[in-house]
């Protein structure tokens, strides 16, 4: 990715996608849509310019720092730090038409000023850093660094449909190539700047993109044929999907979220994967939580989280409110547990589960409510370490219900 500078029409692609961020508050995925449609870019290059973005967006208040920019000064000031990104990655400086000047003796002053600030140098903003070190202590170093990598690209082989050694096969054929990923039975690593989703093993549905850290979470259900099973928020329902293919179409999936449009793109992605057990249902009310009582097998609550476990594939959210919204996280959080536990019948099994590795929405949040509902008992739980695995970062605990 890093071995060549960007083109100048790039380059102002990549400026104008991250003001588009910045400024204006878009989601990363909302400002991709809109630059990139309409635009005849060959695949490898429209994956270039994303993992850019992504690089530039993990580490953002270092490379401001190293050009002296602003976050909210990209529009008018971004040539400056895309000079910037490319003598750090020591590439030749792209020939843009309006280049504002970058003082090369400043910046390698600043570069050294910055290795000596491991939180600046790791692209942490500083509330984050705080959090990390009071929640993870000397573990977070690790965990800091590992967040600013760039993420792998892994894919979930649908069993139902084939086998993950079918399904590289035939992505090989197609010129995908792929790695088997040891400890995650139906994820591939996708090792090549392939489009994937143009090829015809996505469009027959063998296969979803998910991160395999995601996929351990899915197969933390245990969903057995024959079950009632609820993934209460689903939304647009990868571990959905993931949980049908252990019930290989038999038993009862129903599909939760408080929004019909994540619902209605589930029920597309179904069809595809030809997951004919699965069932959506909108969360109306509380009626709709008390109408399902004592009835789950299996019951995952994936609840609304911080993401502090995705940043380095959800980097935009590092620089937007976290720190204010993560109260309000916790609160939900909490309700979700207790409110939703009820749909769990005794025996049965309730997998609490978030994409944050911090404690504070994790195991506090299980230790909470093991305190209060003593016909639950625990039974195990797992942290997955985004600087451990690879994969980005979960965080799982299984809870038996043992009485009414």
């Amino acid at each position: 990715m890093l071995n060549s500078p960007l083109s100048p029409s790039s380059t102002e692609l990549v400026i104008s996608i991250l003001d588009m961020v910045l400024s204006e508050g878009k989601p990363l995925d909302r400002a991709y849509s809109v630059h990139f449609s309409g635009l005849q870019l060959i695949p490898s290059e429209q994956a270039r310019i994303t993992k850019v973005v992504g690089d530039i967006l993990r580490r953002l208040n270092l490379y401001c720092f190293l050009s002296d920019v602003k976050p909210e000064e990209i529009s008018r000031l971004g040539s400056r730090l895309m000079n910037a990104w490319h003598l750090f990655h020591e590439l030749e400086l792209p020939k843009l038409q309006y280049s504002l000047p970058l003082a090369e003796a400043e910046y390698f002053a600043r570069l050294e000023e910055a290795k000596v600030q491991p939180a600046l140098w790791d692209g942490c903003p500083e509330w984050l850093d705080t959090m990390g070190q009071a929640q993870l202590g000397d573990a977070w170093a690790k965990e800091r660094a590992a967040l600013n990598a760039q993420p792998k690209r892994f894919i979930r082989t649908n069993i139902l449909k084939c086998t993950r050694e079918e399904l590289a096969k035939k992505l090989r054929n197609e010129q995908v190539q792929t790695t088997e990923v040891d400890g995650v039975d139906t994820a591939l690593e996708v090792v090549s700047d392939s489009a994937l989703f143009r090829t015809e093993s996505f469009k027959k549905g063998w296969f979803e993109q998910q991160d395999a850290g995601s996929q351990l979470v899915a197969a933390a259900v245990d969903a057995k044929p024959g079950m009632r099973v609820i993934d209460a928020c689903a939304g647009a329902g990868g571990k959905t999907l993931s949980i049908a293919a252990q019930m290989k179409g038999k038993g009862r999936l129903l599909a939760m979220d408080v929004e019909q449009w994540k619902l209605d793109n589930l029920k597309q992605r179904a069809r595809r994967a030809n997951a004919s057990n699965v069932e959506t249902r909108i969360i109306a009310s509380s009626k709709t939580i008390k109408r399902l009582k004592l009835s789950a097998d299996r019951l995952l609550l994936d609840v609304p989280c911080s993401g502090l476990g995705v940043l380095k594939r959800n980097p935009d959210a590092k620089w937007r409110d976290t720190p204010d919204r993560l109260p309000v996280l916790v609160e939900l959080q909490k309700h979700i547990l207790q409110s939703y536990s009820r749909m769990v019948k005794v025996g049965g099994i309730l997998i609490y589960a978030t994409c944050s590795i911090m404690p504070e929405e994790n195991r506090d949040q299980v230790d909470a409510f093991l305190a209060e509902n003593e016909h639950f008992t625990f039974l195990e739980d797992e942290t997955i370490s985004v600087a451990d695995s690879g994969f980005d970062g979960f965080y799982m605990a299984r809870l038996e219900r043992i009485a009414e």
